[in-house]
């Protein structure tokens, strides 16, 4: 049986898209960039990120989910320069072991500075 996230702890989707969608003892989370649950995007980098992940950790409750259930992340960053900052902030986020990880340079809708969206694996018998 699939489960649909919802919540209004995160933006809505911007399309014909779930926030997440768990099937099984699989949940993906949808991208989230810095964008607060209101519309309003957050200024800088580090904000940005902090709120994107803020916004996956309510989409992956949502489903049933918590942070120590990812298992993969993928990072969309405009500025090639900013890894060390995302590094950082990513290790606040996640604690050993972490989740496998890519992360690419991309080009975003300004004043997007970066994206991320995740995959995690949850007990099935474990309810929303």
């Amino acid at each position: 049986m699939d489960i649909v996230g919802y919540t209004e702890a995160a933006p809505p989707p911007a399309g014909p898209y779930s926030q997440s969608r768990r099937r099984g003892g699989v949940i993906a989370c949808a991208g989230q960039a810095g964008i607060r649950p209101n519309g309003e995007v957050e200024v800088g980098f580090g904000a940005q990120l902090r709120r994107t992940f803020e916004n996956l950790r309510a989409t992956l409750a949502a489903a049933g989910g918590d942070i120590g259930d990812v298992v993969q992340v993928r990072v969309f960053l405009t500025d090639p320069t900013q890894f060390a900052e995302m590094n950082e902030i990513y290790g606040e986020v996640f604690a050993a072991p972490y989740p496998a990880r890519t992360t690419v340079t991309v080009t975003l809708q300004p004043p997007l500075l970066v994206e991320v969206d995740l995959l995690a694996v949850v007990e099935e018998g474990v309810s929303q």
